[in-house]
């Protein structure tokens, strides 16, 4: 079997199996492709009281199971050692589990608390605002190795904010000069995205700056009628809806994310843009006309919709900027640079950037106020950009860092797989939502508006081979944003979710680039607690007032995958005494599965998901498990583990053998432990080991494959027997002496004894005498 190789930033390779190019929808995929409402629902009365109940059930259940079993086992007289062990081990197990649980509920209570007192800004205070606005954002889109019409889409939605003064730049980290030419291909083609865009908004972009010059003359010099300038405005709208709708036509759409893309970002701006014709014209039927100033502001929007600057910018062609493999230091590179002019240099075959005056200046990075970040994979709604700086912007929000719209997974997932892993995204957004009341909000990554000035506060300078290097984000761990979200909290900064849906990100499509994802999400949280326990430190001894549930909740957030997939192996694997299972354990449990329940199906899903999201979990047990192994590994040897990517291809991604071939043993081994259990007459534990097997063998079939599990074993098998050639290592000859036409001089010069020792070497008569002396 032929397979081509989708190389992420570090070390480890994925291999993408060929497929169709549309890859085909599977039973029991998403049928529903239209995305949730930007506004959530207010919740009713009734879903806040039973959430609070719920809350109060889990803890009187875990407390009664501690009192009526626990202690009870533990105060018998004669009870033995083994027991004793395990009644012990089995509480933690349970009180860990039961934790996250609450965590879950707590979280759940304070997105309902948001969700029911937010109001939305009116359109017109958001066109009041910035009506005179002086600031400037820039938009940074880190891409590495992503294909062409992905990272176009992105561009896209980033180039259509509706923001003054608003810079969108592509930040390549693929190798400048690749060899191989498909790759070269694609590199090129991502190159010219930016000029492709930025040409095509000339067109309006042009017009619309036309239109408000034009009219801001006719208002200058008194020529201004009113009802004529409405006629004119309403033009200009219908112009711009036109040439969006005509863009939406031209649309190839393949998948549920061109879909979105075209009806969401395309076609949805467009729909609101008619809303305003709408309004025109009603005006005009009543015979009366906006203010001119109102009117001014409306010209305005069309300046801002199509006047975004685009560029893009490869941190790998200069030699003095950092090269680490990773999406933190390509941001890190770039921020350096901004608010400063540059010239290139070239220095024995590399370019470098050294600091230059306006007159001598080849590349100048402007300042902005805030950054946008931004994954290639991810696409904003209209005003998304609008409203956050706007929240930034509001009184009481002067020390808001960052504020993001967790991002929601796209409707219409053609396979299970990607449906069940977006259904667990839509809570996620939820439970972050919740976060931010009790004040314990994490930079998710995927999107964020950041203030420039909150990342100079916790920027760290070093130099690195005499060139600095500055650390804005921190690359320590792969999940860099969580840190610096720690970083921000230590100088007094806070974060905040905007509670509304508007930004969405692409989720795994098939078991392989899942098991990417989630070994990535897995590994770094246990290195940060430390630095969280110094922060919460440092606010106790400045007399900070700090809330419980925020401690809580942000240890959940870091180590929950920890003791769950340990918590899990463990009941998985132990045969507990039957002595030690309770009603008042399944009780506990039970509002967490009602409530992940409801809320499943207010995301659109289905409330018999949260039996999928179960054995999805034990299918991907291995998989945290290992992320949690690297943690520790990076913990002792102190080495930073690779980014990898998570692969964003049409093709089948194929996942190493051991994700693959442990979840069939936990099938097994659960089978046998049910069948032992029944033959012992333990009833409880027969059940539950039934019932792991049934979703685990039900979450083996939906999203991995029986086939796909024969054929990424197999390659594993290969991959494992298989030894690369070993070159033979050439014999070291003195060279000749280089004549002086063919010494490379720039080099010595400039890099010293490194290229000294190689090009040049003492001829045999002077080795001679010297070693005579």
């Amino acid at each position: 079997m032929s397979v081509s190789s989708a190389t992420p930033v570090g070390q480890e390779e994925v291999l993408a199996l060929p497929a169709a190019p549309v890859r085909r929808r599977q039973w029991g995929s998403e049928r529903r492709s239209e995305p949730l409402s930007i506004v959530h629902p207010a919740p009713s009365r009734r879903k806040i009281v039973l959430g609070r109940l719920a809350i109060l059930v889990t803890v009187l259940a875990w407390a009664g199971y501690v009192v009526s079993t626990i202690l009870r086992q533990l105060s018998t007289v004669g009870i033995g050692f083994q027991l004793r062990l395990e009644a012990y081990s089995y509480l933690v197990v349970v009180t860990f589990l039961t934790f996250s649980a609450l965590m879950y509920l707590i979280a759940r209570q304070g997105a309902l608390y948001r969700f029911r007192d937010h109001q939305r800004v009116p359109r017109g205070e958001l066109d009041r605002h910035f009506a005179e606005y002086e600031h400037s954002t820039t938009v940074l889109i880190p891409s590495y190795a992503e294909e062409p019409h992905v990272v176009r889409a992105t561009l896209w939605s980033a180039a259509l904010q509706e923001f003054p003064a608003l810079r969108v730049v592509l930040l390549l980290d693929d190798p400048p000069a690749p060899t191989d030419p498909e790759t070269l291909e694609r590199l090129e083609a991502t190159r010219s995205l930016a000029g492709d865009i930025a040409l095509k908004l000339s067109v309006p972009a042009a017009r619309a700056g036309m239109a408000l010059a034009e009219f801001s003359d006719r208002v200058l010099t008194g020529d201004a009628d009113l009802a004529e300038e409405v006629r004119l405005l309403h033009t200009e709208y219908e112009a711009a809806a036109l040439w969006l709708e005509d863009m939406a036509e031209a649309e190839s759409v393949e998948d549920h994310v061109d879909e979105f893309f075209v009806d969401l970002v395309l076609v949805g701006l467009a729909r609101e843009l008619r809303l305003t014709m709408m309004a025109l014209t009603a005006a005009m039927a009543q015979g009366q006309a906006p203010e001119p100033a109102r009117m001014r502001e409306l010209y305005l929007r069309l300046v801002r919709i199509f006047g975004a600057e685009l560029r893009y910018f490869e941190r790998k062609r200069y030699a003095n900027l950092s090269h680490e493999a990773n999406k933190a230091m390509n941001l890190n590179a770039y921020i350096s640079l901004m608010g400063s002019r540059w010239q290139t240099e070239e220095a024995a075959g590399s370019l470098l950037l050294r600091p230059a005056n306006r007159r001598n200046a080849d590349v100048v990075v402007p300042d902005s106020t805030y950054i946008l970040t931004l994954d290639a994979d991810s696409l904003l709604l209209r005003d998304y950009c609008l409203r956050l700086v706007h929240y930034l912007e509001s009184p009481g929000n002067e020390r808001v860092a960052v504020t993001q719209t967790p991002y929601s997974s796209f409707r219409g997932a053609p396979t299970r797989i990607e449906r069940v892993a977006g259904a667990t995204t839509d809570i996620q957004h939820i439970l972050h939502q919740g976060m931010t009341e009790y004040g314990a909000t994490f930079w998710v990554g995927a999107n964020a508006v950041i203030r420039k000035v909150a990342l100079q506060d916790i920027v760290e300078v070093e130099t690195v081979g005499g060139f600095e290097v500055r650390r804005y984000i921190q690359d320590r761990t792969v999940i860099e944003d969580t840190e610096s979200s720690v970083d921000l909290g230590s100088h007094g900064w806070s974060l905040v979710n905007y509670p509304e849906r508007l930004s969405y990100s692409a989720t795994p499509p098939d078991f392989g680039s899942l098991v990417v994802q989630r070994r990535r999400w897995a590994n770094g949280g246990l290195l940060i607690l430390p630095k969280l326990w110094r922060q919460l430190s440092e606010r106790r001894f400045n007399r900070e007032r700090i809330r419980i549930a925020e401690v809580a909740l942000r240890l959940n957030y870091m180590a929950s995958i920890t003791w769950a997939s340990f918590g899990l192996l463990f009941m998985l694997a132990y045969p507990y005494d039957s002595r030690l299972l309770s009603p008042l354990v399944f009780l506990a449990a039970l509002p967490y599965f009602l409530a992940m329940g409801s809320d499943l199906r207010d995301c659109g899903h289905r409330f018999s998901d949260i039996f999928r999201i179960y054995g999805f979990n034990i299918v991907l047990l291995p998989v945290n498990l290992a992320g949690v192994l690297k943690s520790l590994q990076q913990a002792l040897t102190g080495e930073k583990i690779p980014f990898v990517r998570t692969p964003k291809v049409k093709n089948r991604t194929a996942a190493p053998a051991l994700y693959v071939v442990v979840p069939y043993l936990i099938v097994g081994f659960s089978l046998f432990t049910l069948w032992r259990d029944f033959g012992q007459q333990n009833w409880g534990n027969a059940v539950f080991a039934g019932l792991n097997a049934v979703l685990a063998a039900g979450a083996i079939k939906a999203y991995i494959g029986v086939r796909n599990s024969v054929v990424d074993f197999f390659l594993g098998i290969l991959n494992w027997m298989y030894v690369a050639p070993s070159k033979a290592t050439p014999v070291q000859h003195d060279p000749a002496p280089k004549a002086a036409t063919e010494v490379d001089w720039a080099g010595i010069l400039y890099h010293g004894d490194r290229r000294l020792n190689r090009d040049f070497r003492l001829s045999d008569d002077r080795r001679r005498r010297i070693s005579v002396k």
